[in-house]
């Protein structure tokens, strides 16, 4: 049996919330599309369930968020109460990360993404609020723990730190290929549009140096890879592909199964339920599922 919507579209990954907590404030968190702040956090349990059920679909990956996934103490509790899977992720502001990267790897975590706007800590502190020195920690941590490929995730954002590309490419060149730079384009969730990058222009300066490109079909996203180095270049806007090939279903902090990131009105909730229901609600999600983008499906 698979997940299959009537786009014809399959779900091969979760990605799941966990929190809606954080202890930075990026001024382009988009709180993977949750409109409410709740202190209903979904139980280890309830989160294990929802990943068993997913395997009887064939789900064998799961990526976790949040807000910031480390705010929760019991996250390496999570993630042992997981059905053997083939990859587990997490993306992170990486602040408690060098305290903790040891034991999330211990508990199964496979790799992990940090979002670094910055390599200045006047720049950081502005977009975050945050101090960018306990991030590096935090990355060296990962790399040494086994987390990788580490990717460090810049939104690139126009007058803040879009100049800094060359600089973080020479910063990764040190971890000697275990780290990933992923440039992403700004999606304009928090009224942010001022900060806009030309990404045509990204993608001229990322050609001219590359020694070789690749292009993941799924997403339309190019890996350039320069002096040993690997960038990938992540396209949201525009990009038809996003929607036509999605293949992730999101489930929010307080247990609601979400079809897609940028609608609010088709969520399905399995909070506190045991995994047969819990499939049954996801072949009803299915049935609710569509692009948010429809024409890509044209």
């Amino acid at each position: 049996m698979q997940l299959t919507d009537t786009y014809g579209r399959t779900i091969k990954s979760l990605r799941i919330s966990i929190t809606n907590r954080c202890n930075l404030k990026c001024i382009y968190c988009h709180r993977e599309g949750e409109i409410r702040h709740t202190n209903n956090e979904m139980s280890i349990d309830t989160i294990a369930n929802i990943v068993k059920a997913s395997r009887k679909f064939g789900v064998n990956k799961v990526k976790f968020s949040g807000g910031e996934p480390l705010m929760r103490n019991d996250f390496e509790r999570i993630i042992k109460a997981l059905p053997e899977l083939k990859d587990i992720s997490a993306t992170t502001n990486g602040t408690s990360l060098a305290q903790r990267a040891h034991d999330l790897a211990r508990s199964g975590l496979n790799r992990i993404n940090i979002s670094l706007p910055s390599l200045t800590p006047e720049k950081y502190r502005k977009v975050t609020g945050g101090d960018v020195n306990i991030v590096f920690d935090g990355i060296d941590a990962a790399v040494a723990s086994g987390l990788i490929p580490v990717k460090l995730n810049m939104v690139l954002m126009k007058g803040l730190n879009a100049d800094e590309i060359p600089a973080m490419m020479d910063f990764i060149k040190k971890y000697d290929g275990k780290v990933i730079l992923q440039l992403i384009e700004l999606m304009n969730f928090q009224q942010t549009a001022r900060y806009q990058v030309n990404i045509d222009e990204v993608e001229k300066f990322l050609e001219k140096r590359a020694d070789g490109i690749e292009e993941r079909s799924m997403h339309r996203r190019r890996k350039y890879h320069i002096d040993g180095i690997e960038v990938e270049l992540v396209r949201p806007i525009d990009n038809s592909h996003f929607c036509a090939n999605c293949n992730r279903l999101r489930v929010t902090s307080d247990g609601k199964l979400k079809p897609c990131l940028l609608r609010n009105d088709n969520l399905v909730d399995v909070n506190n339920k045991e995994p047969v229901e819990i499939e049954e609600l996801m072949k009803l999600a299915m049935e609710k599922r569509e692009p948010f983008y429809k024409d890509a499906m044209l």
